[in-house]
């Protein structure tokens, strides 16, 4: 019976999805990009889903890479075509409504490193290690890493890891602004998760605007952008979990947001 590659589980709002081959260290194949692509899917449209948390199975890694015993035996089209398909899922994850965060526990190369990219932030185990090892095998990131990379790091650093292939742990990591936080291996899931839930806990309303100004934003000019976020910003102030904010805020108590989008 074949294993189910990717685990989902909801609690209070946070959806976990687990990616589930730890005996090739998670490694990307058809089977699981095309359980993650049907799972983002659905979850894109859950109101009742406000966070989403991405992890790899097993101590030694998040996503260790493309299957290569896969690609191996790909001709010049079908790895095109490959690659179309990746893109296509990981700009599903990074377009998603609701939050994102990589709980990158091990391992996150080539196209691991490049799904964590895809998130909004990343926590890292201190026995995490990144990188793009493409070069290695006479190729290049397929899947984001040149484009993604540089964004987050800039270009200079990125250059350095793609054209070197090398890995850096996660404390160098943190230092060059590739991850948010770096925990031990014990305390990582259960940081990420009081993030997420804490996250979760917020207006549901707002936490989707929040994600659309940033991410639309980064994409066009100063001027363009903050047009795009007082269209956002009115549009919050429309929601009830506003309305409870602001009340709570002038009645000096806690609010109690209700997540719905429809409210």
């Amino acid at each position: 019976m074949t294993e189910n590659p990717i685990l989902t589980e909801v609690a209070d709002g946070v959806a976990l999805i687990t990616f589930n081959r730890p005996k090739a260290l998670n490694a990307l194949n058809r089977q699981l990009l095309d359980a993650l692509s049907a799972t983002l899917e659905g979850m894109a449209t859950d109101g009742d889903i406000r966070v989403l948390v991405l992890t790899g199975a097993g101590e030694k890694a998040f996503v260790a890479g493309a299957d290569i015993t896969e690609l191996a035996r790909q001709t010049p089209l079908q790895t095109k075509l490959l690659s179309e398909r990746g893109h296509d899922i990981f700009l599903k994850l990074e377009a998603l409504p609701q939050p994102v965060i990589a709980a990158v526990n091990g391992f996150a190369l080539g196209g691991g490193c490049e799904i964590a990219l895809a998130c909004d932030f990343i926590y890292a185990s201190e026995t995490a290690q990144f990188g793009l090892p493409e070069i290695n095998l006479g190729l290049i990131p397929g899947y984001g890493g040149t484009q993604r990379l540089p964004r987050l790091i800039g270009r200079n650093l990125a250059k350095e890891m793609i054209f070197t292939g090398g890995m850096i742990p996660a404390g160098e990591a943190l230092r060059i602004g590739l991850v948010n936080r770096v925990c031990s291996p014990e305390s990582l899931m259960d940081t990420v998760m009081a993030t997420a839930r804490g996250m979760a806990a917020k207006g549901a309303v707002a936490l989707r605007a929040a994600k659309q100004a940033v991410n639309q934003g980064l994409e066009t000019d100063l001027n363009t952008g903050i047009r795009m976020e007082i269209n956002q910003f009115a549009m919050t102030l429309l929601s009830g979990d506003a309305r409870e904010g602001m009340s709570a805020f002038l009645e000096k108590r806690k609010p109690v947001f209700t997540g719905k989008l429809d409210d």
